[in-house]
């Protein structure tokens, strides 16, 4: 949500330096694009996961500065409410067994983590969005004790003038209001961090945003809230509401939201960072000392505070990351569609068909993008959204015809995307056994059709006809999730239902 800052009250020259100086940012930005000043390809990935704490009755618990403190790690850190911690895998170089050992490290550091949680009655679970949250779990007193979060929370408030609207019309239809962004808080993702040139960046973004609806199509987690069976995916439509500036007047004249697929493809990261500026208006004009100009007049490299920061208030599914490492800057996607869980291994599985297929779209000698229109990219995403897994998408036909044609998401994926996706790993040096293995997990969802939303609706529905209560079976649900994460089988090898006896409460 935000980088590191302090809350304090804002005027209108503060709003105006800050445009000024984020204009400079822009200019230093370009500058160093033309000068070729950026890092040289490798191949580093990246990855972060957003947890939810949970009791043993399934509901959460409102603990995480407490649970951070027995952690004790930089690699775990807050969220946006007290129910919410992020855990921050370091950097790897794509190769080898990289998905091996990713693995290894996730789940070694999620253990100590739930063996922490569990020393204060609480436990971790990934999942998109926790099925027993309530209208009442999601408060402003239940913003995270952290500086950052009341003032974006305040700021975005104060832009929108009025209460947010949550309308989400899936299975079911939910709506309601609330008066804070803290809704948001019930949207645990994961994101994908890919280090790249400024002249590979361009076609691994718009190779990004075509795969997305791919990605949620196997990889959806997140059907229930607030007690409501909504979108396969209910993350998107809930980021977007929860977080929208505009008030109905605004959104009726077609402003942009912040929660923001975009409307074009790119031919440069410079583009996306340019339509930031030009499109939203600053939430957080903090001001930082540094002259970027100056810093690179005398040869040295600019933080670009002030375009960070102001970056990462735009929320973009594939949002473009400039960063600097050992002196050395450097730009990365981050794709930031994907649901947290269900387990590591399903974590990891969704990693290495996210970086093979990425990268075996980028590189194709008539890619994609080029014969999809940018419209045609959003849709399958609302679509992949709303129907998961089952999802019909429009993509291009292969061989003389040309044009789009439906087809059915699975088939996509298993005929097409899951190739392309080996190619592309096989590219990166992954080894075969890594590649196999972790693609393999893909593609048995894709043979039984399940995924973790499918599980979690299915086992609901199986609760419901056996006689328990809403409230009991999606506290059930959560339960039995939380015991077969922990398990660490993938998902689609789970079976639906509970054992027998399971008690309640």
């Amino acid at each position: 949500m935000g980088e590191k800052v302090v809350a304090g009250p804002f005027d209108l020259s503060d709003r105006q330096r800050y445009r000024a100086k984020l204009r400079q940012c822009l200019a230093g930005l370009e500058r160093l694009l033309e000068e070729k000043g950026f890092d040289r390809p490798k191949n580093l990935m990246g990855l972060e996961i957003e947890l939810n704490l949970v009791g043993s009755d399934g509901l959460p618990r409102m603990l995480n500065g407490q649970v951070l403190e027995r952690i004790a790690s930089r690699d775990f850190q807050t969220e946006l409410a007290m129910f919410n911690l992020e855990v921050n895998i370091a950097p790897h170089r794509l190769g080898g067994r990289v998905f091996d050992r990713l693995s290894e490290e996730l789940r070694t550091s999620l253990a100590y983590a739930h063996r922490k949680a569990e020393e204060l009655s609480a436990g971790i679970a990934m999942i998109g969005i926790l099925p027993t949250l309530e209208r009442d779990d999601l408060v402003s007193s239940n913003l995270s004790a952290v500086d950052r979060y009341t003032l974006l929370n305040d700021q975005i408030v104060a832009a929108r003038g009025e209460d947010f609207l949550l309308d989400i019309d899936g299975v079911e239809r939910l709506t309601c209001s609330s008066s804070s962004i803290v809704p948001e808080a019930a949207c645990t993702s994961v994101q994908l961090h890919l280090q790249v040139t400024p002249a590979r960046f361009a076609d691994v973004w718009n190779a990004a945003q075509v795969a997305v609806a791919p990605q949620i199509a196997v990889g959806a987690n997140s059907p229930f809230l607030f007690g409501r069976e909504l979108w396969r995916e209910s993350r998107p439509p809930l980021f977007q509401q929860s977080t929208d500036t505009r008030p109905p007047e605004l959104q009726a004249q077609g402003v942009r939201p912040r929660t923001w697929f975009g409307e074009r493809w790119i031919t440069s990261a410079y583009d996306l960072f340019e339509e930031n500026l030009r499109f939203f208006p600053a939430l957080l004009p903090i001001c930082d000392d540094e002259d970027p100009l100056a810093v690179l007049d005398a040869g040295g490299v600019p933080k670009l505070a002030e375009l960070v920061l102001h970056n990462g208030t735009v929320y973009r599914w594939n949002r473009p990351v400039y960063g600097i490492a050992d002196g050395v800057p450097h730009l990365r996607v981050e794709n930031r569609v994907l649901p947290a869980g269900p387990t590591v291994t399903d974590v990891v599985a969704n990693a290495a068909f996210y970086y093979g297929l990425v990268r075996a779209l980028a590189e194709e000698t008539r890619p994609v993008w080029t014969r999809m229109p940018f419209e045609t990219a959003e849709a399958n995403f609302d679509a992949a959204c709303r129907h998961g897994i089952d999802a019909r998408l429009r993509w291009p036909r292969r061989g003389r015809y040309a044009g789009l044609a439906e087809v059915d998401a699975v088939t996509l994926v298993r005929d097409e995307l899951l190739p392309l996706a080996e190619a592309g790993l096989d590219a990166w040096g992954v080894e075969p056994a890594d590649r196999d293995f972790y693609l393999g997990v893909i593609e048995e969802r894709c043979r039984r059709r399940t995924n973790g939303a499918v599980w979690q609706s299915a086992t609901f529905h199986r609760l419901r006809e056996q006689g328990l209560s809403r409230a009991d079976a999606l506290a059930a649900t959560t339960r039995r999730y939380c015991q077969l994460m922990h398990a660490g089988e993938p998902v689609a090898t789970w079976p639906v239902g509970l054992p027998e006896p399971v008690p309640l409460g």
